[in-house]
């Protein structure tokens, strides 16, 4: 068995940010890497527990050199970096599923902490084919066109509400309440990462019941800018992209992963 695991930092157990800021300007920033770190390995050796032959773990917040690769089980491969030109190096359909650890709620989504869509200072919010969609989800749909299912995902309750109305099959667990976007009521960290252990070692047993989640193609892109200027400028630098209204641009490609 062959797994992906693609690690944020937002969604991880006790981290909130601070106001005025990303969660990388803030103090919390530092704990948030350990954390990281200490989830991913309970995902890890559940996994390797499980019988996986091989897991690769990505470096998914920021630039991709947030974590102390030193401090990961020693068996994986890991991803990290940015330029790769696909979102998920090393990944083929041979691979049996993707986790995601410290996710994320999408844009406009009230009381979630630190929520956004792959830019919390460009969009307002990203729309695909019609419906609103944030990391989980286009991360997902990207994995589902190799045919590979999304199996976990750890976040606050509200991204995991999310990730449950476009992913009903997948194993979750919640690793804090939501209370704004640097505000939360966090379980202990240790419990946090125990809870992934079982949850993880339950997506593995259930794997005939995980699917590839898919958006039909072609597949149109809106971005809905929080400044116009930002839609301007894609718009004239990049013809794919045509202007539907000051704040908000429009593309159509045959795949997401053409467009990430």
């Amino acid at each position: 068995m062959r797994f992906f695991v693609s690690v944020d930092c937002e969604g991880l157990a006790c981290v909130v940010g601070a106001p005025g800021g990303t969660l990388t300007d803030s103090r919390n920033y530092a704990f948030a890497c350990q954390q990281a770190v200490r989830e991913t390995n309970a995902a890890v050796r559940a996994l390797f527990d499980a019988g996986a032959e091989r897991v690769i773990v990505s470096d998914s917040h920021g630039g991709g050199v947030n974590l102390d690769y030193e401090q990961l089980g020693e068996r994986v491969e890991i991803a990290l970096g940015a330029g790769f030109g696909r979102r998920y190096p090393g990944v083929d359909e041979r691979f049996d599923g993707v986790l995601f650890i410290g996710y994320h709620a999408m844009d406009n989504t009230p009381d979630a902490v630190l929520a956004h869509s792959y830019s919390s200072r460009a969009y307002q919010w990203i729309e695909v084919n019609g419906v609103q969609m944030g990391e989980v989800e286009i991360d997902a749909a990207i994995a589902g066109e190799m045919g590979v299912p999304v199996i976990f995902v750890s976040s606050d309750d509200k991204c995991v509400a999310e990730a449950k109305r476009f992913l009903p099959w997948v194993e979750t667990v919640v690793t804090k309440q939501g209370f704004g976007w640097n505000a939360a009521l966090s379980k202990h960290p240790k419990r946090v990462e125990g809870e992934i252990y079982e949850a993880v070692t339950r997506a593995v047993a259930r794997l005939p019941e995980m699917r590839p989640f898919r958006v039909d193609s072609p597949v149109t892109v809106r971005l809905h800018y929080k400044r116009m200027e930002d839609a301007e400028r894609q718009a004239r630098s990049d013809t794919r992209w045509r202007r539907v209204d000051a704040y908000t641009t429009e593309a159509v490609f045959e795949r997401l992963s053409d467009w990430l």
